[in-house]
Parts: C-alpha cells; structure tokens; sequence
C-alpha cells in the first residue's frame, strides 16, 4: 500500500510540474542528481560536472537526456565543483571554490582541453590557484561570510568570480573578483560588488554566463535571474541591470548561453523534483 501511495504521488507531481517561465528539455540521466556547472560546445549537447564529494570527473549530456561521454579529470580533486565555463578555444575550467562555512584556504579552478577533441577517458587539468585577500578570518564572523562562491565566467583570458553571499544578517550583495586563466598562484582581485534582493532563498548567486557576443552577462538564482546589458568591465556591476523572476523555487544551480538569446539552466535534484534541463528565451 505504502509503494503504491508514493507512486501515486510521483505521478501526480509530474503530472502537475511547474517550470513557471522555463522551457523543459529533458530529465538529466539519474547519476546526476548534483549536477553544478553546464556548458554547451555542439548543439543539442552539454557537458556537465557534479557538486561536492563527487567524482573528479566531466559528462557529456545530449539534450535528449542521454549520457554520452565522460573523462576523468587527472590532477584534479573535487572537494566542491560548482561551475562551468568555456573560453574562446573550447578549453574549460571548473570551480572547484565552494565554501559553505568559509573556511576553504584552497581554491582552485581546474583548466582542461577541449574534451570534444580529446581520445580517452582521461584529460588531465592545469591549476588556477588563488586566495580573496580581503578575508582575513577562517572563518569570518557571521556578517562577513561573503566567500562562499558557485558562479564564474570566462571573458579575454580573463576568469569573473562572483561570489554566494552567506552573511547573516543577509546583505543580499555578491563579491566580483578577477583572476587571469592561466595556470599560478594568485590573489584575486576585487573589482566591484553586486546588489541582489534581500530574500535569503532567492537572492544568492548559483551561476553565471556571458552571451557569445559578450554583450549579455546573466547571474543565476534559486528560481531569480540578473541580466546585465551596457556594461563596461571589469566592474560589470554598473551596468544594465533587468530582474526576472523565473516563477520556479527548484535548486538552480547552473547556466550557459546556447546563443546569444537563448540560455540553458539546470537543477539539482530536491526530493522528488528537479535533475532537469530547461531553456529561457532572453526577453
């Protein structure tokens, strides 16, 4: 009786899913109920990687749902990969700066090839290490816990950190800090900060992408999405800025541009809902 409660339930709920203003594409395969960073390099394909405690490794995803390719990434560990982005040569780096309790001293992204011309099942990755300069307490008190971080992008060798803000009381603002996409040691640089709203479970930012015309930059929510227009840079944060409310409260946790107007989104899995690809047309 129990199983056939719960089944009952799973079919009402998919039956009554609500994506608010997404577009679904698909169920994502059931390995990926974690799923944290996507990026597209061919259409109707994404690669994607896996949160905290996962395997050191990359997927690649058709848009039907099924699982194609994966590599192992050598050199790498994933304490908490949290995004994905590509440059210019198909080359990606994962963040692997997740930092919940902001206590993390060793933040790294992980740059690899272009997976679509690599043989195998393995890519090895090279280093990007850095540190924020302005945290000076691991961790800091309540109020400053600004460090946590899950969204970046890749712009002119250049890679954008925009961090997840876990004050308390929430300020509802994210970091931007710099570093360059090469291989080192660095600090990070801060650039400028960025306001989001004042509601904890809406206003902290998941990920991030720029347009392929590098004239969009979108900022990802627990069901909210920023896109910035008429920005200069590095401080994007004083440009443009449109607030959409994407009428869903799913565990957004990844964004990238499949052209410049039309963005892919994914979810995690929460419960019984989520692990799905959506798309959103750009107003």
């Amino acid at each position: 009786m129990k199983r056939f409660l719960l089944f009952l339930i799973c079919i009402l709920c998919t039956g009554c899913a609500h994506y608010g203003q997404l577009t679904f594409i698909c169920k994502l395969p059931k390995k990926f109920d974690e799923n944290s960073g996507i990026v597209t390099l061919e259409d109707d394909k994404i690669w994607l990687i896996e949160d905290n405690g996962n395997d050191d490794a990359i997927y690649e995803v058709s848009t039907e749902g099924k699982r194609l390719r994966e590599f192992e990434v050598k050199n790498a560990k994933n304490i908490d990969w949290e995004d994905l982005t590509k440059d210019e040569k198909g080359n990606l780096y994962i963040g692997d700066f997740g930092n919940n309790d902001n206590d993390r001293k060793d933040m790294v992204i992980y740059k690899i090839p272009n997976p679509t011309k690599e043989p195998g099942d393995k890519i090895e990755a090279v280093k990007i290490n850095f540190k924020y300069p302005e945290q000076k307490q691991y961790p800091p008190v309540s109020s400053k816990r600004k460090y946590d971080t899950e969204a970046l992008f890749y712009l002119d060798s250049v890679l954008y950190i925009i961090t997840k803000d876990r004050s308390n009381p929430f300020a509802g603002e994210a970091l931007l800090y710099t570093v360059p996409a090469k291989a080192g040691n660095y600090n990070a640089t801060l650039v400028g900060t960025f306001k989001t709203c004042d509601t904890l479970s809406t206003c902290q930012i998941t990920s991030a992408a720029i347009s392929p015309d590098k004239k969009k930059i979108v900022l990802l929510g627990y069901g909210s999405l920023w896109i910035i227009t008429e920005f200069d840079l590095p401080n994007f944060s004083k440009g443009k800025v449109q607030y959409i409310d994407l009428g869903v409260r799913t565990q957004l946790e990844a964004v990238c541009f499949k052209d410049n107007t039309t963005i892919l989104l994914s979810d995690e899995k929460n419960q019984i809902l989520g692990r799905n690809l959506y798309s959103f047309l750009l107003p």
